[in-house]
């Protein structure tokens, strides 16, 4: 928590050089907030198509409806929002283990998933907007290294789901030479379980549809910078906004403060101000998009999690589920509890949905 309010409070320390604060509170006070509304509303189709993208990771394991699975999407920004340490993943997985029964290691091993192809997303947007767009030479190089960081992430993720004998194997004699007793009993379920959460990418078909869908979510998520742009007195390019949104949620994946002060803001800023925006123009429109973003989902989240009936306590109760197993009839007996570790993958090839047995993970 205190890492990630001294990198919020250095963003917006970097933000301050060339703001006018009377400029700033006369663009805010000028706005026409009414294109919030079309914003806000391209905003949520981009939230159902989340859910739906969610849902498709989740097919290996079990098929749960869009439907049910968009609570619990809100409910995880509410807790990106609010709680530090982005608690709100957690607190998802929390809720569908309750509602659907999936191990929560299995939940965050999907959501792993979406935060590379998002990743993955951001840096193409950056590229395709480096020949129209050009960046500052810092944000160059910094794109640069994040691009190698989620690319060597992605490759290691997909090779682990595409050879999951190789990966046993290798756990296996990893697992062997540090782990005893009952840590190795946790962890082995917890590595069966995540490998199965990864299953989605062993098939290139799979792939390509999760990384449409994320392209999809991405340049909705652009035309919503797009229709808040119109509320104030400044035109830049789709492009240019693209660069934005990439740059944008580059940074955001640094730790940072709940609702990601600073680490949105600034990018945003000094992105606009490189195209000849007026500073303190920049910061009125970033300021009101943040909340734009912010807001709404958040609101929602925070109605889901009371329909929940969820409590400040759950959170803590999500950490505690995530690192703890319950016996199962799987493991009393060896050999039941290896089928039971290859029987969501030959479910899964067989085209049929795998029944995850009840864990408190």
């Amino acid at each position: 928590m205190a890492i990630g309010v001294i990198v919020s409070a250095f963003f917006i320390y970097l933000a301050l050089p060339g703001l006018h604060l009377p400029t700033v509170v006369e663009a805010l006070r000028t706005a026409n907030y009414w294109w919030l509304v079309p914003g806000v509303a391209v905003y949520i189709i981009g939230l159902w198509v989340r859910t739906w993208r969610w849902q498709y990771t989740l097919r290996p394991v079990k098929l749960v409806p869009v439907v049910t699975l968009f609570p619990m999407v809100c409910i995880g920004y509410f807790g990106n929002n609010v709680f530090p340490f982005r608690a709100g993943e957690l607190l998802r997985s929390y809720v569908l283990k309750k509602r659907e029964d999936i191990a929560i290691s299995t939940s965050l091993a999907t959501v792993i998933i979406e935060r590379l192809t998002d990743g993955l997303v951001m840096i193409m947007f950056v590229f395709i907007a480096l020949p129209f767009a050009p960046m500052p030479e810092f944000y160059r190089n910094a794109v640069i290294a994040m691009t190698v960081m989620f690319l060597m992430a992605t490759a290691v993720f997909m090779w682990m789901a595409s050879q999951p004998e190789r990966v046993e194997r290798f756990y296996a004699l990893l697992a062997g030479v540090v782990l005893r007793g009952r840590v190795r009993e946790r962890t082995d379920d917890l590595y069966h379980r995540f490998m199965l959460g990864l299953r989605s990418l062993s098939e290139p078909s799979d792939v390509i549809m999760i990384f449409f869908t994320s392209v999809i979510i991405w340049l909705l998520e652009t035309v919503k910078y797009w229709f808040v742009m119109h509320a104030f007195d400044f035109s830049v390019s789709f492009i240019v906004l693209m660069l934005m949104n990439g740059l944008v949620n580059l940074a955001t994946t640094l730790p940072a403060a709940p609702g990601y002060i600073g680490t949105f803001d600034t990018p945003g800023i000094k992105t606009l101000e490189t195209f000849g925006v007026d500073p303190s123009i920049a910061a009125s429109y970033t300021f009101t998009l943040h909340a734009a973003l912010w807001v709404p989902v958040t609101m929602l989240g925070a109605y889901f999690f009371w329909r929940e009936h969820l409590k400040m306590s759950d959170i803590e109760a999500a950490r505690r589920a995530a690192d703890t197993t319950e016996s199962t009839p799987a493991e009393v007996d060896p050999a039941a509890k290896a089928a039971s570790a290859e029987a969501p993958y030959n479910a899964a090839e067989n085209g049929e949905q795998s029944a995850i047995p009840s864990e408190s993970f």
